[in-house]
C-alpha cells in the first residue's frame, strides 16, 4: 500500500481543522459575514473594471456569495457560474438572478445550486476578466488551499493553457488567512483574498 505524501497529508489535516471551524459558525455569523464579504469584494478594482466575472454559488459553511452575485449582476457584469460535470470538471452558464438557479443534476455530497440556462462549455471561463475561487485558506504567498476535489485545479490549468490571465481572487473568512498552506507543484497562487474585514493582495 503506497504511503500518502507528506504534503497531501498536511493538506488533509488542515482541511479537517478549517471545515470544523466553519461548521461551528452560527447562522447569524454566516449571514453577517456574507453581507460584509459582498461589500469588501466589490471594492476590488479588478471586479469594478471587469466585464465578465466567473464566480460560484456558496454551499454549506462557505462564505456566502449570493449577495455578491446579485451586486455584480446589478452593476452590469456578466456573471458566469459553474456547472459540475460527472468527472468533476466544470462547465459554465450565465447567472440570470436567484430565480435562475436550480439544484444540480450531479449534486454529489453537497446540495449544489447551478444556473439553469444553457451550458457555454468549459472554455467559457477563459473569457472572464476575474475569477472568484472557493477555498479553505490562503497564505502570505497567495497559495490557496481548496477542498481537494480538483475542479478548480482544472479551471486554473485551462486558463494557463489558453494564455488567459484573469485576476484570481479567493473568498474566505477572516481567520482563514494563515501562515502557510502546504504546496504541491500543480498549485497556483492567487492575486488577492477578500474576507469580511477587507482585502489583502499578494505580490507575484
Amino acid at each position: 500500500m503506497a504511503e500518502t505524501p507528506p504534503t497531501t497529508s498536511a493538506k488533509s489535516e488542515l482541511r479537517r481543522e478549517l471545515l470544523a471551524a466553519r461548521r461551528a459558525l452560527t447562522p447569524e455569523a454566516r449571514r453577517t459575514a456574507a453581507a460584509a464579504l459582498a461589500v469588501t469584494a466589490l471594492r476590488l478594482p479588478e471586479l469594478a473594471t471587469a466585464r465578465t466575472v466567473a464566480a460560484y454559488v456558496s454551499v454549506g459553511g462557505e462564505p456566502g456569495t449570493r449577495a455578491l452575485l446579485d451586486a455584480l449582476r446589478a452593476a452590469g457584469k456578466r456573471v458566469l457560474l459553474p456547472l459540475l460535470l460527472p468527472d468533476n470538471d466544470l462547465d459554465w452558464a450565465a447567472y440570470e438572478g436567484p430565480g435562475g438557479l436550480a439544484e444540480a443534476a450531479h449534486p454529489g455530497k453537497m446540495r449544489l445550486l447551478e444556473p439553469s440556462g444553457p451550458a457555454l462549455g468549459p472554455d467559457a471561463v477563459t473569457e472572464a476578466d476575474a475569477v472568484l475561487l472557493p477555498g479553505l485558506a490562503v497564505d502570505g504567498r497567495g497559495m490557496r488551499l481548496g477542498r481537494g476535489g480538483g475542479s478548480y485545479d482544472r479551471v486554473l490549468g485551462r486558463l494557463e493553457r489558453a494564455g488567459a490571465h484573469p485576476a484570481l481572487v479567493v473568498l474566505l473568512y477572516d481567520d482563514e488567512v494563515v501562515a502557510r498552506v502546504p504546496e504541491e507543484p500543480h498549485d497556483h497562487p492567487v492575486q488577492a483574498v477578500a474576507t469580511p474585514s477587507g482585502v489583502r493582495r499578494f505580490s507575484p
